[in-house]
């Protein structure tokens, strides 16, 4: 043996060989391990993960948990509001990739077609036990309102209407074609359509003075905690047995579970229980959380939910996800902007509690106001619809050829409205009628005095003039928040908002007006002996008057923009089939109502403009 092999021999048996073999098999371990997790990682089209929510309380919980996981396991969740309809359809373009509230067999309709052409994919169900029917308060059912057969009954005392939630909704479409059908005698009634929070703030309302109501109710949801609600039988054929039982779908859009076999994994995970997501909304409706932080909590508080959630799912780049969503739930989100918003100015809070102290204490006077515009409205409603159709038609021909002397333009009057008539929307339109009419005649009747007032005092003028400010550029939707509270559902939150928004317009012009009027009429005026009430009604006012005119004009198209604003709280119009085409995703609907609303602003713009014109 050669003396080359003895020292191999012995530098084999030495201990720096078994570090060495021991290094080398770490370092292919290593590389092994590497080249795994590399295997594991999900292309990056993965990592942002678009979900939908339909604006239901318990969608927005379990897409807000789902959210807060997808987070701590690196991916980027983005949730975008949309109608169930339009939800399917933007999976359908791939648009939307995640879907937690498919609710069958209420859906069944609306899902069908994408589900025949392959374009979505059903996970999961994420959630057994729910229901979905008609319901009504604990004392309203103990008075003999038990069954969908009693609603006729009882149609007086309910003022012949059914609360639902948002329009194209399938649970209102089921109640539509009750009435539509005039099934168990509900042909006399009508469906409010406006929105989930709209809706229970009208319960809320029924409840405090327990009037009776029916109206839209599921399970899970933390009505069943706040109320004492009863489901209604009868109404297997319609919204399915066991009072609407149902089972919540996870869906996807297709291709994303082979694309993302790690995100798939996570979907097919997840699952909840009737009460843990009445816990989330709990959280969220009665502690006025975001739904991130009640996600948040709730993840906090439930490891072991997270822990199976998780069995088998691996971080964004493909780690072992162990316990990151529950650790990550537990430290929420750093940085500067958590710790400031951990101690943030209760503006919120202190609002609602506001709007909660008004409520209880001018119960009264917001009854009376609610009984006058209902009745004011009413009443332009039964005068416009009591009168012959030809004959409101001839009458605004007639109008816009006294006011403008035009005959192309009484002609386009009279062929918009006909127009009208052809595609189904007269009764609408005769409601939207009634609606602006009121309103502008409501802010013309506040903003001309208090223009004329700001006018004659400066120091008013600037005091009021950050609020119309605020007026005009405050979001229109923040409006109906307080007038839903105060008011309920209907025309009068619709109106009060409409008066509120269209209200500037005649202040500002009139001032504008008003102060424009030249300093030699004046002092003609003053010279003659003129009053300073005279002043304002023989020189003032008919100098000004181009600008007052402008500003109503003004004020009746501002009111004509919140048609659609007003159908989501229950107030009927043009809005509502724009608002049902938008959510059903009908475009033929959507543009006849859409062209019905334009024409009907033409004719008014037309009709009041200043000025003389010689064509439409």
């Amino acid at each position: 043996m050669t003396r080359d092999s003895t020292i191999w021999r012995r530098w084999r048996a030495s201990r720096g060989w078994a570090d060495t073999r021991a290094g080398f098999t770490a370092f292919t371990l290593l590389l092994a391990g590497a080249a795994s997790a590399a295997a594991n990682v999900e292309p990056s089209s993965c990592r942002t993960v678009r979900m939908a929510d339909v604006g239901w309380t318990d969608v927005t919980a379990t897409t807000a948990v789902l959210s807060r996981v997808l987070a701590d396991l690196g991916y980027r969740p983005r949730t975008t509001l949309l109608s169930v309809p339009v939800t399917f359809a933007a999976m359908k373009a791939r648009n939307i990739d995640v879907f937690l509230g498919n609710w069958m067999p209420a859906q069944t309709s609306d899902r069908r077609p994408f589900i025949d052409d392959h374009s979505i994919e059903v996970v999961r169900t994420n959630l057994v036990g729910a229901k979905y029917t008609l319901a009504v308060p604990a004392y309203a059912y103990e008075a003999g309102l038990r069954d969908f057969a009693d609603i006729q009954r009882f149609g007086p005392a309910l003022k012949h209407s059914i609360y639902g939630i948002e329009a194209g909704n399938d649970g209102n479409q089921h109640v539509l074609t009750l009435i539509q059908r005039n099934d168990l005698g509900l042909g006399s009634f009508h469906l409010i359509e406006s929105s989930e929070q709209g809706m229970l703030a009208e319960v809320a309302r029924a409840t405090a003075t327990r009037q009776p109501i029916v109206f839209l109710a599921w399970d899970p949801h933390p009505m069943n905690m706040r109320f004492d609600v009863r489901y209604l039988t009868g109404g297997d054929a319609t919204f399915g047995p066991n009072f609407g039982g149902a089972t919540v779908m996870t869906l996807a859009r297709t291709g994303l579970l082979d694309e993302c076999p790690n995100l798939a994994r996570l979907l097919r995970n997840l699952e909840f229980t009737p009460r843990g997501e009445s816990e989330i909304m709990l959280a969220m409706v009665e502690t006025r959380v975001t739904p991130e932080a009640a996600a948040v909590a709730w993840l906090a508080a439930h490891p072991a939910v997270v822990a199976q959630w998780l069995n088998g799912v691996l971080t964004a780049d493909g780690r072992p996800a162990g316990k990151s969503a529950s650790a990550g739930a537990t430290r929420g989100l750093g940085g500067f902007e958590q710790r400031l918003a951990a101690h943030k100015i209760p503006l919120g809070d202190a609002i609602a509690s506001g709007i909660d102290w008004t409520k209880r204490h001018g119960a009264p006077l917001f009854t009376a106001i609610t009984t006058a515009a209902n009745a004011v409205l009413g009443a332009f409603n039964r005068a416009l619809g009591s009168v012959p159709a030809p004959l409101v038609i001839l009458g605004a021909a007639v109008l816009a050829w006294l006011l403008q002397r035009s005959l192309p333009l009484a002609a386009f009057v009279a062929a918009a409205l006909l127009f009208i008539m052809n595609q189904g929307y007269w009764r609408p339109t005769l409601e939207t009628l009634s609606l602006v009419l009121v309103a502008a005649l409501v802010a013309t009747a506040i903003g001309v005095p208090l223009g004329i007032a700001t006018a004659r005092r400066p120091r008013l003028h600037a005091s009021l003039r950050p609020v119309l400010d605020l007026m005009q550029t405050l979001p229109t939707f923040v409006y109906l928040i307080p007038t839903l509270v105060l008011f309920g559902l209907g025309i009068v939150p619709a109106l009060i908002s409409t008066v509120i928004f269209a209200l500037p317009a005649p202040i500002r012009l009139t001032h504008l007006g008003i102060t424009g009027v030249p300093r030699a009429l004046l002092e003609a005026g003053e010279a003659f002996g003129a009053t300073r009430w005279q002043l304002l009604y023989k020189v003032e006012l008919p100098s000004a008057a181009p600008l007052i005119l402008a500003g109503i004009t003004q004020c009746i198209m501002l009111s004509l923009s919140m048609v659609v604003i007003a159908a989501l709280v229950g107030a009927g119009g043009l809005g509502v089939p724009v608002v049902r085409a938008l959510n059903t995703v009908q475009v033929g609907m959507g543009f006849e109502s859409g062209l019905a609303i334009v024409l009907l602003a033409v004719i008014l713009d037309r009709i009041t403009r200043i000025g003389r014109g010689r064509g439409p």
